[in-house]
């Protein structure tokens, strides 16, 4: 049988084919615009999602036997606002994670409500990015846009709905909406009153793993796939990727370098970080899971390479880069503020440290070396709790870097497991509809059987003492540029 894991992403929606054996077939990427109407603001049209994911589809089964197709499923961008009314339209452009228009929201959930409660109803506290914020927005905001809304959805799970006519999310997703009671797996009703919604105005939730239901017989006539494929619930970008480099189970983590990046730690028991630092989820294998997340990981690369330098020969660039732990120039990754560990949507990219003999190459070293020190920054909030680790794996389009790959390795002194897929959320997506139709028993077994480590980054342990040091020049910057950051950007 074939499935196919569809990866809704911020620039482009990635859909890939796989069949029963974890083998894939072929991959389709289709890209969609990103409206930015104001200074912090970040937008998209759900229609353009599903317009394109419809379109990639198609030209992904072109050439299978499409009698074969028996699930899908996804990883998708999370947090993101996606509100219908009555009659299921749309009624504004998406607001997505990486928005940052909810300060004044966010200090009033964080500081009026507070974070002890917000803790307790949820796990986590807000930040920018969250959908609850974002649903407070719209609702002091665009008060005639509130009274419209029907139902409160997230993006990949606009997708579900327009594949299978039902309304759903599930648990990891769901949790990173502010609206869940992550450690019973089901929604607040505290939260929802504190934002002015019903319960109901909110998508049915599954276990990432399970169906939600068919897809319509308009669409699977339109897609030329049989009427009984079975569509999964899915899970958010990170889960998703999670299952896809294997990072299931207890105890295990999976470095994603996207235009985010995090630091995912799997956990067979739910637990928090007393300064909610870090974001305690519910997994896509029915467990639970930490998540440090960065708003600009490679996006910081991509915006140094293409806007500032004009190359997109990247590997180029890095070729230049010379002795590793003697870079004397450092680089906050504050491009869209901060979410983990600062929870500062006021913080700003910084470099400093540069000299006249500064080079080019010192600049770029100090951008890649910038985002694995903010991702340090994570992993030591997990150390702070007990959590100890020796290995992760690696995904995303950053990870395609042999020398990022090695100075994670080295300044977070973990051995980076490099596996044959880096597909990430996708190939996530296609095993949760494997499991979803019964093809596996459960997520831990698929992972177990097609998930295979190709190449391993060891650490040097005279590289990793110099990069502590770096490191510890690195985390007192912050602070130092705090103040300025509330002050230029008022």
């Amino acid at each position: 049988m074939l499935y196919i894991g569809v990866d809704l992403g911020t620039s482009a929606v990635k859909l890939l084919l796989m069949d029963s054996e974890g083998k894939i077939q072929n991959i389709v990427s289709r890209e969609y615009p990103l409206y930015f109407p104001h200074p912090g603001w970040s937008e998209q049209k759900p229609e353009d999602w599903y317009e394109q994911t419809v379109d990639g589809i198609k030209e992904l089964i072109k050439d299978a036997d499409k009698s074969q197709v028996a699930g899908i499923s996804f990883g998708g961008q999370m947090h993101g606002l996606v509100i219908l009314d009555k009659d299921d339209n749309v009624i504004r452009p998406a607001i997505l994670w990486n928005d940052g228009r909810t300060y004044e929201e966010c200090d009033y959930l964080n500081n009026v409500i507070g974070k002890e409660k917000l803790s307790e109803y949820t796990a986590n506290i807000s930040f920018t990015g969250f959908t609850a914020p974002k649903i407070l927005w719209v609702k002091n905001k665009e008060p005639e846009n509130f009274a419209k809304i029907e139902k409160i959805m997230l993006p990949k799970d606009y997708i579900a709905y327009k594949l299978t006519g039902v309304h759903c999310t599930d648990v990891s997703d769901a949790s990173g909406m502010l609206l869940f009671d992550v450690k019973n797996r089901k929604w607040s009703q505290e939260m929802c009153d504190i934002c002015g919604i019903r319960t109901s105005q909110l998508a049915a939730c599954y276990e990432s793993y399970e169906a939600v239901g068919k897809v319509l017989p308009a669409v699977a006539d339109e897609l030329e796939i049989p009427h009984d494929v079975v569509v999964a619930a899915g899970a958010g970008d990170n889960a998703a990727a999670a299952v896809g480099t294997g990072t299931v189970g207890d105890n295990m983590c999976n470095i994603s370098l996207g235009t985010s990046g995090t630091v995912f730690i799997s956990s067979k028991n739910f637990g928090v970080d007393k300064y909610n630092a870090l974001h305690s989820f519910a997994h896509a294998d029915g467990k639970y899971h930490l998540m440090g997340c960065m708003l600009s990981a490679a996006s910081c690369n991509k915006w140094w390479m293409d806007e500032i330098i004009g190359t997109k020969d990247y590997a180029a660039e890095q070729k230049a880069i010379g002795k590793l732990g003697e870079n004397h120039v450092y680089f906050l990754p504050y491009l869209m503020g901060e979410r983990s560990p600062h929870n500062n949507p006021n913080a700003r990219a910084t470099f400093i440290g540069m000299t006249m003999d500064t080079t080019r190459a010192d600049m770029t070293q100090a951008v890649l070396e910038g985002v694995a020190f903010a991702l340090r920054d994570s992993l030591e909030v997990a150390k702070s709790l007990g959590i100890h680790l020796t290995r992760t794996k690696i995904c995303g389009g950053g990870a395609k870097s042999p020398l990022w790959k090695k100075m994670i390795a080295n300044i977070l002194n973990l051995k980076v497991d490099v596996i044959e897929s880096e597909e990430g959320p996708a190939l996530g997506g296609a095993m949760l509809a494997a499991v979803a139709c019964g093809e596996y028993k459960s997520v831990e077994e698929i992972a177990a059987k097609i998930v295979k480590v190709v190449d391993t980054v060891e650490p040097d342990p005279e590289l990793v003492a110099k990069y502590d040091e770096r490191y510890a020049q690195f985390k007192e910057i912050y602070p130092a540029c705090k103040p300025l950051y509330d002050i230029i950007t008022k």
